[in-house]
């Protein structure tokens, strides 16, 4: 029975998370303040989501650092996200097998 009350304030929570801000801003948004705000909260949301799961994927959070390392580093040069994920996906396999 809990479970049905969980799923009804989880309704209810994310229906309010869009409606209030569909019903109380009705104009547009003319602080360029909260515009770039709101232009990064996608970013800043995937990047906290991202970050534990990228340290503790791995047996040791040593490998899992130096595989974002690599990572981060593969982006900043120009790699694809396939030769980034290759990279990263290497350092962890040798960093897990090996040491």
């Amino acid at each position: 029975m809990k479970i049905y009350l969980y799923i009804l304030v989880m309704a209810g929570v994310s229906y309010c998370i869009r409606a209030i801000p569909m019903t109380v801003l009705r104009k547009p948004i003319k602080s360029r303040f909260i515009q770039s705000f709101l232009y990064y909260v996608p970013y800043v949301t995937l990047a906290v989501m991202t970050f534990p799961t990228i340290l503790n994927a791995t047996q040791s959070q040593i490998s899992g650092g130096v595989a974002l390392a690599v990572g981060l580093l593969a982006a900043w040069l120009g790699a694809d996200l396939f030769k980034t994920a290759v990279a990263c996906c290497a350092v962890v396999f040798v960093l897990e097998f090996f040491v």
